[in-house]
């Protein structure tokens, strides 16, 4: 049996985050080194071991047969070794470690944003890594403990916890705007006035959804511009571009400042709350649990019971 002291152990955990990754510069990011040393550190473990892992080109990395035989045993056993310290830190007073999010901007800035500073002063331990990304990612592939998206876009192999209540949708305006085209009556009206477009996380073009129920109605809009995020969208609202279709949460501020007006108010659209997931074999990683509990908080909603749930609040 061969032996391995902890300086293979962290060069075995180098090998299954280049695989995992599928790019050295990446994995070099994720593990905080350069990727010669990265380089260094496979070509030493491929040199104890005997065995060539990877197969290297100027662009793409691969494992060999051998090298993905390894890496799929390594996976169960260093999600072993995760869970192992992941209970053991249910007997802290305090949770400690890294916390990576990836996070919707809408909800980075509506959910996450109000109770950052509260959450960071109360975990000190706990470095809350977050990238904000509205595609659709695979946070376990992406090395993420957790990810928060509309619970209508969380896979279903994930334990999804809602942080809100069901969010509003509504259709926006500048006044000057609306002075120079007019307010819409009902929603096909939409189709002649000039709007900002989405584009969702695929490159698709989103139709707008106003009303619930039997009365929901499907608008493709048009217009002079096209937007894959929030902040473009009510910018160019405010700025007398087009119409928008936004949270109502996200443009409450500007709606009271009169910088924008909503129209067809009795038409907005219910949607999906803001929801976190993460991989429903795994415990819930360290200040999770607590993140999610100041979250539902601020929101009025009632904290979780125990440290795992396998449906959607």
């Amino acid at each position: 049996m061969r032996t391995f002291d902890r300086a293979m152990l962290a060069d075995l955990n180098v090998f299954l985050t280049i695989i995992r990754r599928g790019s050295m510069t990446q994995a070099a990011i994720e593990l905080g080194v350069s990727t010669s040393a990265l380089s260094h550190r496979l070509r030493k473990l491929e040199g104890d071991l005997g065995v060539r892992l990877i197969n290297r080109t100027s662009r793409s990395i691969r494992p060999t047969q051998a090298g993905a035989n390894l890496a799929a045993q390594l996976d169960d056993g260093f999600q072993t070794i995760r869970d192992a310290l992941t209970t053991l830190e249910q007997h802290r007073q305090f949770p400690m470690g890294r916390l990576r999010l990836n996070v919707l901007r809408d909800a980075a800035r509506l959910v996450l944003g109000p109770v950052l500073r509260r959450y960071v002063d109360a975990f000190p331990d706990i470095h809350l890594d977050v990238t904000v990304d509205d595609r659709m990612v695979d946070v376990v592939g992406e090395g993420f403990d957790a990810g928060i998206r509309y619970g209508d876009r969380v896979p279903h192999d994930m334990v999804g916890i809602a942080l809100t209540a069901p969010l509003d949708w509504v259709v926006v305006a500048s006044p000057d705007l609306i002075a120079r085209h007019g307010r819409p009556e009902r929603p096909q009206d939409l189709a002649r006035l000039p709007c900002v477009q989405m584009r969702v996380g695929d490159n698709s073009s989103f139709p707008w959804e106003l009303g619930n129920g039997e009365n929901l109605v499907q608008v493709d809009v048009r217009g002079p511009a096209c937007a894959n995020e929030t902040e473009h969208s009510v910018d160019a609202a405010i700025r007398g571009v087009g119409f928008a279709y936004c949270l109502a949460r996200r443009v409450a501020e500007e709606v009271r400042s009169g910088a924008l007006e909503i129209v067809l108010p009795d038409w907005a659209s219910e949607g999906p709350p803001f929801t976190i997931y993460y991989p429903s074999r795994r415990q819930l990683p360290p200040g999770l649990r607590q993140l999610i509990d100041m979250i539902r908080a601020e929101e009025g909603l009632p904290a979780l019971v125990g440290t795992r749930s396998n449906t959607s609040l």
